[in-house]
């Protein structure tokens, strides 16, 4: 069970219209040693106390050096970007700032990521596992996180190193809808090479804008026809799965990444599907 520092905040403070994650726009901070304040140009002026604060650092089962892992990861694609390690003043700066700051052991200060590489890590919300004694920071990462200018710090496969050890370790940790993109990617890269014998059908819907679009609308038509006719609950999963492909394809032709549709949907949570199609119209 994880727990949203947003939501125990609010807990603690026994209000609902407190929040630690104010827009950056409206925020200016201020940090003494009893308060911390965030002050909007609106009417919205919301100051934690200090015990509150307290309270929610007292919660973390940090070790025997004041530590704890801190996980950022990122609140779109779920990739894992990067692990360090935070104490109390480091988890305390990300919350006010928003920004994801470690602990270096290397170097017994605070860290922020991106304070060199202006890659920072913006987050949106911090939770914490079920024993308290791990965290992770959500949010939209700038930039490449790792140093190396990789996407992720996870590139290495150790399945891949086992068969191969001299495999090149490139291969970045990536979810089921995320590989499906690369490997579209790559058939996209493919397909202004010729070719031999038969393309891939990866291919053919690649270069073949009205074959990919009517498959759109043909996968479309299938799957609210398995709700119309009460097909198997298997079989709309099975459609939708087609519709996703496909439509992953029509992505790749326009290099819209599917990170940028669930950017999209992320910042419609708070708005009414209403307001939403009539601001497309402005």
């Amino acid at each position: 069970m994880a727990i949203s520092y947003n939501a125990l905040a609010q807990t603690l403070q026994g209000r609902s219209t407190c929040f630690f994650f104010v827009p950056k726009a409206l925020c200016i901070k201020q940090r003494s040693r009893s308060t911390v304040v965030f002050a909007s140009n609106d009417k919205n002026i919301i100051a934690l106390q200090s015990k509150v604060v307290d309270n929610l650092l007292d919660r973390i089962k940090w070790d025997e050096k004041g530590l704890a892992v801190a996980i950022a990861q990122n609140v779109d694609t779920g990739a894992v970007l990067m692990q360090g390690f935070a104490n109390r003043e480091a988890l305390s700066t990300t919350i006010t700032s928003r920004k994801a700051t470690f602990f270096s052991r290397s170097r017994s200060t605070l860290w922020t990521k991106g304070e060199t590489s202006n890659n920072f890590i913006n987050v949106l919300d911090v939770y914490i596992d079920c024993d308290r004694d791990s965290i992770i920071y959500l949010g939209t990462p700038d930039g490449p996180t790792c140093h190396t200018g990789a996407e992720t710090c996870y590139y290495t496969s150790v399945l891949d190193q086992l068969i191969d050890d001299e495999a090149s370790g490139e291969k970045l940790a990536s979810t089921t809808l995320y590989s499906l993109e690369s490997i579209i990617s790559k058939r996209k890269e493919e397909s202004t090479v010729p070719q031999e014998g038969k393309p891939s059908w990866t291919r053919r819907l690649l270069t073949d804008d009205a074959l990919l679009c009517s498959k759109i609308r043909e996968e479309a038509d299938e799957l609210c026809r398995t709700l119309e006719d009460k097909e198997e609950v298997s079989r709309t999963a099975s459609e939708m799965a087609d519709v996703l492909y496909h439509a992953m394809v029509l992505l790749s032709k326009r290099d819209v990444k599917f990170e940028d549709v669930l950017e999209v949907l992320r910042k419609r949570f708070s708005q009414s599907g209403i307001e939403e199609k009539q601001s497309r119209s402005k």
